[in-house]
């Protein structure tokens, strides 16, 4: 378990680097994208690995 949820942070944060290296390289924007775009990519790392731990809340409110 530990692993898996290693593996979804990091995956997060590296998809983000690379996109945003990317649009730099593309754009020429530099440095924006990529910090923009990691910092994307952490906020997604850190939501899937609540996600995978199951600790995010559910949507439905129980009825009352």
């Amino acid at each position: 378990m530990a692993f898996r949820l290693g593996t979804e942070f990091v995956s997060g944060v590296l998809i983000g680097a690379l996109v945003g290296w990317g649009l730099d390289k593309v754009l020429g924007i530099a440095p924006w994208g990529i910090i923009i775009l990691t910092l994307f990519g952490f906020g997604a790392g850190v939501l899937n690995m609540m996600r995978a731990a199951g600790e995010t809340p559910s949507r439905k409110r129980p009825k009352a």
